[in-house]
Parts: C-alpha cells; structure tokens; sequence
C-alpha cells in the first residue's frame, strides 16, 4: 500500500469520525446538518482515494462523487429549509424542542 493512500484513508476516517460526532452529539439542527455532511465529505475523499489507487483509468468513480456531491447539495438545501421553516414557526432550532412536529 503506498503512503498516499494511507494519508488520504486517515483523512478520511478522521473526517468520518469527527462528522459523526457532531451529528450524534449536538441538539441544534444546522449543527446535525453540518455533522451529516462532513460524513458525506469523508465518504467522497475515500472514494476517491479508492479509486486512485485501484482503478484510476476507469470513469466510473468520478461519476459516483459527482451524484454524491449532487446528493450532498439538495441534503443541505432541504435541512437548510426545513430549519428556516422551524425557525420561522417556533423561533428555536434545537432539536430537543422538536418533538412534536405537526402543526
């Protein structure tokens, strides 16, 4: 295995951890969000990385981080709305206060 992949999995992993962390941790809903993205950003410098090191001539992995970005883009834009609305409606975005959600 060369260095450099093992660089960009530690990166990886390190960002996945962290990620996951804050999603897991935090009461604030733009703070899960954020959390729920930097896993999906660490999913993406695996992949990446993954795919240098094993298959680089194949286009393949590069499609699968432009849906991943894509999917990374509407995931921020629909959380984003949905605390706006929250916001909005009940003045607090903690998540602790959202146990009812109707109405």
């Amino acid at each position: 295995m060369s260095y450099e992949l093992l660089i960009a999995l530690s990166v990886g992993a390190g960002m996945f951890g962290v990620g996951l962390y804050g999603a897991l941790s935090q009461t604030n809903l733009v703070m899960i969000i954020m959390g729920v993205e930097l896993v999906l950003a660490a999913a993406l410098v695996n992949l990446v990385a993954f795919w240098r090191y094993l298959h680089p001539e194949e286009p393949a992995a590069q499609m699968f981080v432009l849906i991943i970005m894509a999917v990374m883009a509407v995931e921020m834009a629909v959380g984003f709305g949905i605390a706006i609305a929250r916001f909005r409606s009940r003045g607090s975005v903690e998540m602790e206060e959202a146990r009812e959600l109707k109405g």
